[in-house]
């Protein structure tokens, strides 16, 4: 029996609903962001990078919505990033204190100042604060296809009731490429 092969392709999706909150400091939907940026963004961009430099052929298609764009390329949220990042420092240190006789919540006192002290350097130094550009350059070199969708990251069979919803979404995303 001849059996033809097949493909299978995955896209990872990255979205987030857009929320910036300029005039206050603590709303808890912005932490949505960070935790994104702490657990996905800078473990993709590291796993990516561990892959080039070892010479792996990788190729990988993402999409980044407009809304999550939007949101790491504003130096507000930039900046209360790293403060989100000193602050879970800050209280890991004191947990590391805290936890002192307890050896499995030491321990996980230490992972956790490792680990935010490591996205603090990532983040700050290694990519400037910008996530973006981290992105842009897996795709200049081929490795990275990255993709989009509407300006709002609307489901447009939905909005396809209105086909001028549609056609806006489109335009305006085309205009802010």
């Amino acid at each position: 029996m001849n059996q033809e092969k097949g493909y299978v392709s995955f896209v990872l999706h990255a979205h987030l609903p857009f929320i910036h909150h300029p005039e206050s400091e603590d709303y808890l939907e912005e932490e949505w962001l960070y935790e994104a940026i702490s657990e996905t963004y800078i473990p993709l961009l590291t796993n990516f990078k561990k892959l080039e430099e070892e010479g792996v052929d990788f190729r990988i298609t993402m999409s980044l919505t407009p809304p999550l764009l939007s949101m790491l390329d504003n130096k507000l949220l930039q900046r209360r990033y790293i403060k989100y990042l000193k602050k879970h420092i800050e209280l890991s240190k004191k947990e590391i204190i805290r936890t002192a006789s307890d050896k499995e919540l030491n321990k996980l006192s230490k992972y956790y100042l490792e680990r935010y002290s490591n996205d603090l350097h990532i983040f700050k130094d290694v990519y400037n604060c910008n996530l973006i550009d981290g992105f842009k350059h897996f795709q200049d070199v081929g490795l990275l296809e990255i993709i989009t969708c509407g300006a709002t990251h609307g489901y447009f069979p939905i909005l396809y009731v209105n086909e001028k919803t549609v056609k806006a979404q489109i335009a305006v995303r085309c205009a802010n490429i």
